[in-house]
């Protein structure tokens, strides 16, 4: 037996002869690689890119309306679970976002009871105020003059002026704060269930001003209701009153304010200061 293993008669040949082949046969230049690593981290870009142009779009993939006719109180329960108690005369849009949920406060008044997300923000908008919360139950009321108050209830919520974005307060459980002409009034304690008493049909009234329960009122009557004179408007109300029977406030008035309430033939009031006694 040898120690070296016999090598076929064809590879002893190509052996002998491969300098001849390489010249009579030159192998062609090898082609690089494709370049998977390039390829795929272009992709990741593009991904990214796409990712960040809808993130900073926000844009809505479904919109809805929500609406209330004067003396009439409904229930909304949306998609996220987050519950809605509009108040008569009111009207919300919610737009559905990627990044957050939008509510637009048009008019009236409105309870938001919010389920928690937070990947998903929840923002109310009602004039110039913004409010933005996770998870949490607070009142919104915005006025015929676009004056907003919001009052929270339970968690807490970042109130907004948008016409002033840089400033904003944090209210906690109790507090409620005014956006009078765009402006963030200081922050107030407030009795949440008092602000909330619409809800099982109340109003409370504690030394508020005659414009604003006025405009208040305007949202609980088909027929308008007016000031005679901008000097009436500073003239304090104090009482709890039925949401229902808004006319029966208005009979009252004269007998806690000195002014006189005229009823005209279309069903419009007029309220007027109560001429002095000579």
């Amino acid at each position: 037996m040898t120690n070296k293993a016999e090598q076929p008669p064809l590879d002893e040949a190509l052996g002998r002869h491969r300098e001849e082949l390489k010249q009579l046969f030159p192998v062609p230049p090898s082609k690089p690689a494709p370049r998977k690593p390039a390829k795929t981290a272009g992709i990741t870009l593009v991904v990214a890119i796409a990712f960040g142009a809808l993130a900073w779009l926000n844009p809505a993939y479904k919109s809805e309306h929500f609406a209330t006719a004067i003396g009439e109180r409904r229930a909304v329960v949306l998609s996220d679970g987050s519950e809605l108690l509009l108040d008569s005369g009111s009207q919300v849009d919610i737009n559905w976002r990627l990044l957050s949920r939008e509510v637009d406060l048009r008019s009236g008044q409105a309870l938001f009871e919010v389920s928690s997300a937070v990947y998903r923000p929840f923002v109310v908008s009602a004039g110039s105020a913004k409010v933005q919360v996770l998870g949490t139950l607070f009142n919104v009321r915005r006025l015929d003059n676009d004056d907003v108050r919001v009052t929270l209830a339970r968690g807490r919520v970042e109130v907004d002026a948008t016409a002033a974005p840089q400033t904003s307060v944090l209210l906690m459980p109790g507090q409620q704060v005014d956006l009078i002409r765009g402006q963030l009034m200081p922050v107030a304690k407030a009795d949440a269930s008092k602000a909330m008493a619409w809800k099982n049909d109340r109003i409370v009234f504690e030394q508020t001003p005659l414009d604003e329960v006025v405009s208040l009122l305007r949202h609980y009557r088909k027929a308008p209701i007016h000031l005679s004179n901008p000097s009436l408007a500073a003239l304090k109300v104090t009482g709890v009153f039925e949401a229902h029977n808004v006319d029966l406030l208005l009979d009252l008035l004269p007998s806690i304010l000195p002014v006189s309430v005229l009823r005209q033939e279309d069903g419009s009031v007029q309220i007027q200061r109560k001429p002095t006694r000579k």
